[in-house]
This record gives structure tokens, sequence and C-alpha cells, in this order.
């Protein structure tokens, strides 16, 4: 039988000795010679356009062990996030766009008790959208702020941010079984109950603050697509072992960055072809 290899996501319920549950990507493993890793990477993120393009990252300066970046968005544009294992041994990773887990939906802090795909020894995987089950996601695609997924539910605290957290495995742990959608259904419900609290009590935001969201970039809930996944079981270590964020903004804002050189055309000073003068509008050529 041919061997399908795997990305997977895992759920854990609230209780330590629970059984996570487990969503599994259906992609190839990436050749371990594609790309050399460092040797104190655990995992690897890029973000690829829909042409297949890989989008430049900016550096900024690390902290609380974060390796951060910048990156361009451009309006509209479909994208997906590829994540490389750089290790030999299974790793899970919590995925966050803006805030929000692309497995459930929900507010994400990058915790071990999220759901998370989990990637084999230096196998790679792209991930393209919010899941909406195990067939299918709908497409991350860069938006206006208020056009973005993470609007919809009022949640702005981490405008246009791609987080992804790696956690390695607990090894010889006994795992006893027990019967687990209860236990999600609860983990899902006291979530759902956390976030409509947190919300209900944040103050009203002021105009300002809306103006300086609706400027920025986010991730719209775009066209579904198919993409399969399947259920597997790993149980995480309680403390990430990297932590990789990448802030991504418009052209204009990069350029007042000082990230990229936009400076403006000359007016008066150009190399473009000969051109002649136009009739004026709404007056007929004699």
């Amino acid at each position: 039988m041919r061997r399908v290899s795997a990305a997977r996501v895992v759920h854990w319920s609230s209780l330590a000795l629970v059984l996570p549950l487990v969503l599994a990507m259906l992609v190839s493993i990436a050749s371990a010679h594609d790309r050399m890793p460092s040797p104190r990477a655990v995992v690897q993120v890029e973000v690829i356009a829909a042409n297949g393009t890989v989008l430049r990252q900016f550096p900024a300066q690390d902290m609380d062990r974060a390796t951060r970046s910048y990156l361009e968005a451009t309006r509209g544009e479909r994208y997906r996030i590829r994540i490389r294992n750089t290790s030999g041994e299974r790793v899970a990773v919590v995925v966050a766009v803006d805030g929000r887990n692309i497995i459930s939906g929900a507010r994400s802090e990058l915790a071990a008790g999220e759901p998370k795909y989990v990637l084999g020894p230096w196998e790679s995987a792209d991930y393209s959208g919010w899941r909406t089950d195990l067939d299918s996601v709908n497409q991350f695609y860069f938006t206006a702020w208020q056009d973005s997924y993470a609007e919809a539910f009022g949640d702005r605290s981490a405008r246009g941010v791609i987080a992804v957290a790696a956690f390695r495995e607990q090894h010889h742990v006994r795992q006893p079984h027990h019967r687990r959608a209860p236990l999600a259904a609860h983990e899902s419900a006291a979530a759902a109950t956390h976030e409509r609290t947190a919300r209900a009590s944040a103050p009203a935001a002021g105009q300002a603050a809306d103006q300086a969201a609706e400027a920025e970039p986010g991730t719209g809930y775009g066209e579904r697509r198919e993409e399969g996944a399947v259920q597997v079981q790993f149980r995480a270590q309680s403390r990430e072992q990297a932590r990789v964020l990448i802030k991504y903004e418009w052209r204009e804002t990069l350029c007042r960055r000082g990230l990229l050189t936009c400076a403006p055309a000359n007016r008066l000073w150009g190399d473009e072809k000969l051109s002649f003068a136009p009739p004026p509008p709404r007056v007929r050529p004699r």
C-alpha cells in the first residue's frame, strides 16, 4: 500500500491526562536535502503568493525568544503559509493569523492546549486557509482590515500578524483512553465564553483607533478550497520550542519604515517615452 505522508493538527483537552485529538494535513514530505536547516532552527516559516513566489521577509529585532520579520502584503492576493520542520523528530505547530487560530478560528494565545498541525521529521506543509472541516479550508487573502476574519469577531489584538509556535513531542508517557467529545466540547465552550467576556468588558474603541485599524491590512475568509485532513495522536510538551512572528504591511507602510526604497517619481525629470498632448476633457478633436 502506498504511504501518504501527513502534516498534522493536534487538539488538546484541558485535562493533562486526556488523549488529544489531532488533525493531519495530507501533504508530501519534503526532502531533507532541499534545504539544510540551521542547527538552532526548529521550524522555518515562509509566506507563498498565489503564483508560487516566496514573499520577501525583512528581519526585525528578535524579542522574547521570538523570531520577527516584516512582509509586504498586496491587496486582494491569496497566500499560504509554508512551515518546514528542520528537526529529526515530529513537532506540532500552533498557527494563528491576526490573532485567530487557523484551525478553530478562536482567539489564539499560541498555547500548547490549542489545536495544532503536526509535521514529521524534515517535513514541510502549506496551510492556505481557515479550516472549516476535515476536507476543506477557506482561503487566506490580504484585504483591508474591516474585511478581515478577525474584525468579524471584533478582535483587533493582533492585527496583521502571522504567528507560529512550535512544540516538541512528549515521549514515553502513558496515555490512558478517555471519551473525547464531551471534553472537547467543554473546552470549546469555555474558550468561547472567555472570548465573549473579554469582548464585553473591553472599552469601546475611539474614532482614531477605528481609523487606524481601517488603514491596516488583514486576512480575509476567502473561497472554499479542498485541503484534506486526518486525525492522529500527538502529545505536545507544555513549553514552546520556537516562536515565529511575521508582521505583514502594505507597501506604503514598509516605505515609511525605511524597509523598502520607494522614492516618488520626479515630476519634471523622467525617462518616459515621448508622448503628445491629448484633447481636453469633453472636447472632440477637430
